[in-house]
C-alpha cells in the first residue's frame, strides 16, 4: 500500500522524500521550517552577493538568466531587474515548442533584457527524445540537460561569472555562489541537479549513431574552463520565499499568457506551458512512481492553506495520471510521430517502465485500466 503524507498528498515514493514520525514529509516540513529564516536577511545577502559578481566596468552583463519563458524565468528577470542588475537571458530551446510558449518566450524579451537562443540540431535531438524515452522513460531528458549545459557553456564562453536559477528544490543552500567551499558549477553539480536519470552523455554514442561533435550542446564544459571563466551560481529560491502561484499572478501582469483552462494532467492553467512532450513526461513519472503534476501543485496549495487535503485528495484523483492522449490540445499521435514511435511502441514503453506494485492487477496479474485507459493506484490516501 503507497504511503502518503498526513498533512499533503505526496506518497511515499517521491525520490528523497521522507517521513516523520507524525507521518509528515520532508517537503511539507521544510516549508514549515520557512517561519523561522529572517527573509530580510536573506534579502541583504543576495543584493551583496549580486554586487560581489556584478560587472565592475560596467560594459557587460552582471549575470546570466537561464529562461524558458515560463511563469518563474519571467519573474526571475523580473526580480534581476528590480534589483538594477543587467542579465543576459539565455534560452536552451525546449524540444517541441508550443504556440504560446513561443509567444512566452518572446515576452521576456519585452521586459527589456538582452536574450540569446540556443536551438540544438532537431534531427539529433530528435533522437535524444526518443533515446532517453525508451532507456530511462524520460522522452524530454535532452531538454533536462540542455537547460544545464547550455546556460553554463555561455556563460563560461563570455565569462559571466554568476548563473541565476529559479527555485532551490532542497531549501538548504544558495547554491556554489555563497559555498564556503567550492564555488564552481562542476560536472559533479550538473549530475545532482541536471536529472541525468543514470543516463550520461558520455552514454549516448554506445546507445546511437551520434557523434560527440553531436552532442556538444549537452556536453559540459571542462572544469578548466570553468575555473578560468569562473562560472558558479545561485538558486533565487533561497532568498525569497518561492510560491508558483504568486510567480504566476507577478507574471501575468507583465505579459505572461496562460492557457485558460487547467492543462491536462494537472490543476492549473500556469505551469507546463511550453513544450508538447511534457504530458509524457509526467505520466512516465505517474507510472513509475504513482503521483504525476496534479500531486505537486496541491501538495504546494495545501502547504500554504490555499485548499484543504481532502479537496486536494480529490484534486489528485480526478486529474493525476491519466493517459496522456493529448496535451495542450495536440493528440498524442502527432507528438510521438516525429520520433518514430507508434502508440502501439509508446504503451509497450509504458509497459516497460510501470512500477505494477502500485497498481490494481486482475486475477492474470495483468494491469487494470479505466474507460480512459488509465491506469487505477492501488490506494489514493492512507486506507
Amino acid at each position: 500500500m503507497l504511503k502518503y503524507c498526513t498533512n499533503c498528498v505526496m506518497p511515499s515514493t517521491k525520490p528523497d522524500l521522507s517521513f516523520n514520525d507524525l507521518g509528515i514529509c520532508s517537503a511539507c516540513t521544510a516549508y514549515e521550517n520557512r517561519i523561522h529564516i529572517d527573509w530580510a536577511e536573506r534579502e541583504l545577502e543576495f543584493v551583496r552577493v549580486m554586487n560581489e559578481y556584478r560587472d565592475k566596468n560596467g560594459k557587460s552583463w552582471d549575470c546570466l538568466i537561464p529562461v524558458s519563458g515560463g511563469k518563474d524565468s519571467t519573474c526571475q528577470v523580473l526580480k534581476v531587474l528590480e534589483y538594477g542588475f543587467r542579465p543576459l537571458c539565455v534560452t536552451s530551446t525546449t524540444c517541441d515548442q508550443t504556440e504560446i510558449g513561443r509567444r512566452n518566450l518572446l515576452n521576456i524579451r519585452e521586459l527589456g533584457v538582452d536574450c540569446m537562443e540556443m536551438s540544438p540540431n532537431p534531427k539529433v535531438r530528435r533522437q535524444l527524445n526518443r533515446l532517453g524515452l525508451i532507456e530511462v522513460g524520460d522522452i524530454s531528458w535532452p531538454e533536462h540537460v540542455g537547460i544545464f549545459t547550455i546556460p553554463i557553456r555561455i556563460a563560461t564562453a563570455f565569462k559571466i561569472p554568476l548563473i541565476i536559477w529559479g527555485e532551490n528544490s532542497q531549501h538548504e543552500y544558495g547554491g556554489p555562489a555563497v559555498s564556503q567551499d567550492s564555488k564552481i558549477l562542476d560536472r559533479r553539480w550538473l549530475e545532482e541537479f541536471g536529472g541525468l536519470l543514470g543516463l550520461r552523455v558520455s552514454d549516448i554514442p554506445e546507445f546511437a549513431k551520434i557523434t560527440e561533435a553531436d552532442l556538444s550542446s549537452y556536453s559540459y564544459p571542462s572544469n578548466e574552463e570553468l575555473l578560468e571563466a569562473g562560472v558558479t551560481g545561485l538558486f533565487l529560491g533561497y532568498y525569497f520565499p518561492w510560491d508558483g502561484l504568486a510567480n504566476a499572478l507577478v507574471a501575468q501582469a507583465n505579459g505572461f499568457e496562460t492557457y485558460g483552462k487547467s492543462v491536462e494532467g494537472s490543476i492549473v492553467d500556469y505551469e507546463n506551458l511550453d513544450n508538447f512532450q511534457t504530458g509524457i513526461h509526467d505520466y512516465f513519472k505517474f507510472l513509475k512512481y504513482g503521483f504525476g503534476r496534479a500531486s505537486d501543485i496541491a501538495s504546494l496549495h495545501i502547504r500554504r492553506g490555499r485548499i484543504s487535503r481532502t479537496q486536494g485528495m480529490r484534486m489528485v484523483i480526478e486529474h493525476d495520471g491519466k493517459f496522456p492522449a493529448t496535451y495542450l490540445g495536440r493528440s498524442l499521435n502527432k507528438i510521438i510521430e516525429p520520433l518514430g514511435i507508434t502508440e502501439d511502441h509508446f504503451r509497450k514503453i509504458c509497459d516497460q517502465f510501470t512500477n505494477e506494485d502500485l497498481f490494481v492487477t486482475d486475477s492474470q496479474g495483468n494491469l487494470v485500466r479505466d474507460s480512459s485507459g488509465s491506469l487505477v493506484k492501488i490506494n489514493y490516501d492512507n486506507q
